[in-house]
């Protein structure tokens, strides 16, 4: 795999910003804080690991597969208990 180009590290971290600011737009109105805590964690977490070095043998990108995997699964949970 290529090494992304500097700039688009630097896209990771507002990316992830701005989906955490509108998730918990619609959380809040739920009051699930400690999903949404969870959530937040996930997005640093995610951003974090786009931002390191593809050195890792794979690990890096499996760990970002299932960062996004616990994502959508606190997702689906606060959707859940939204209905």
């Amino acid at each position: 795999m290529a090494p992304r180009p500097y700039a688009s590290r630097w896209l990771a971290v507002p990316a992830a910003f701005l989906a955490g600011v509108a998730v918990s737009s619609g959380v809040a109105i739920a009051q699930q804080p400690n999903m949404q805590n969870a959530l937040n964690a996930l997005f640093g977490a995610r951003s974090s690991l786009q931002m390191a070095a593809p050195n890792k043998g794979g690990h890096r990108d499996r760990a970002i597969a299932l960062v996004n995997q616990a994502i959508a699964e606190v997702e689906a949970g606060i959707a859940y208990a939204g209905n």
